[in-house]
Formats: structure tokens, sequence, C-alpha cells
């Protein structure tokens, strides 16, 4: 209040003899604007400084729940991780499983293959004895007709009707006794 009154004595004097304003912009302007700041200073302080701190706390409460969910994104970024992790050794041992397999089903078609080819080497084998078998026995078979029929025929030649009933008569003494 004192400023005010220092205020309303400048302009007393200055217009003698009376209370008055100073329009004087240079003069009145610092003391306006001191006033000024005296007067929300005194009456604003309460609110301003409620304003300010509510505006602290939420700022506070913001950094507080941005910092939580860092931590929660850390902490579901390392689960995913741990996750990923985990679907990779198991896709590993899935395919290092598969390629066991595989290799397990070659080398068993492989052996089932060399017994197959064995089978059928000695179903050749056999197959081939037998029809050797069979030649020969046509063979035997042909050789001794053909040489029954030779003997036939040179017997024929060989044999006149009277050697041949002296042939018979000595089979049957040998025969008969």
């Amino acid at each position: 209040m004192g400023t005010f009154w220092l205020l309303a004595t400048e302009a007393a004097e200055a217009h003698e003899g009376g209370f008055g304003l100073n329009f004087d912009l240079l003069e009145t302007n610092l003391i306006n604007l001191v006033i000024i700041i005296g007067v929300l200073f005194y009456f604003g302080r309460g609110f301003l400084g409620k304003t300010l701190s509510d505006r602290q706390a939420k700022i506070e409460a913001a950094i507080k729940d941005a910092e939580k969910r860092q931590k929660d994104a850390a902490a579901a970024l390392a689960e995913q991780q741990q996750k990923l992790a985990q679907a990779q050794a198991e896709a590993e041992r899935i395919r290092k499983q598969a390629q066991d397999n595989a290799q397990r089903a070659k080398e068993e078609i492989l052996a089932q293959s060399v017994k197959e080819v064995e089978r059928l080497r000695e179903t050749a084998t056999q197959e081939m004895n037998v029809e050797r078998e069979r030649a020969i026995a046509e063979l035997r078979q042909r050789v001794a007709t053909m040489a029954l029929a030779r003997a036939e025929a040179q017997l024929k030649e060989q044999l006149d009707e009277d050697r041949q009933q002296r042939l018979v008569d000595r089979s049957i003494a040998m025969l008969g006794g």
C-alpha cells in the first residue's frame, strides 16, 4: 500500500494541489508493473503454487507410468526372446530328429534293397539251374532217342534174319538157364 500512496502523492504534486493520475508512461510503467507483480504474488501465490504442484504431480505420475510401462515392455521383450530361443531350440531338435529319421530310413531302404537284389540273384540262379537241368534232361532224352534210333537202324542193316534168330536164341538160353 505504501507504493500506492507514493503514486498518489506524486500525482498530486504534479498537478499542484490535488489527487490525480500520472499518464507519463515511462514513469508509471515500472511502478505499475511492480504493483501488478506484487498483487499477483500476494493473491496468486496459493493458486499458482497449487497449479504448479498439481502439474508437477501429474508429470511425476506420467514419468512413473512411463517407467513402469518401460519395465513391463522390457520384461515382455525378455520373455518373448526366451520363448523365441526355446522355439528355435525346439525347431533345431525337430530338424535333427527328422535328419536322423531320414538317415535311418535311407539305411533301411538300402539294406532292404541289398536283400532284394540278393533274393533276385538267388531266384535267377535257381531258375537258371532248373532251366539248365531241364535242357540237359531234354538233351539226354533226345540223345537217347537218337542213339536208339541209330542203333536200331544199324541193327537192321547189320542183322539179317539168320543172325537175328541166333541172337534171340542166345538171349533165351541166357535167360532160361
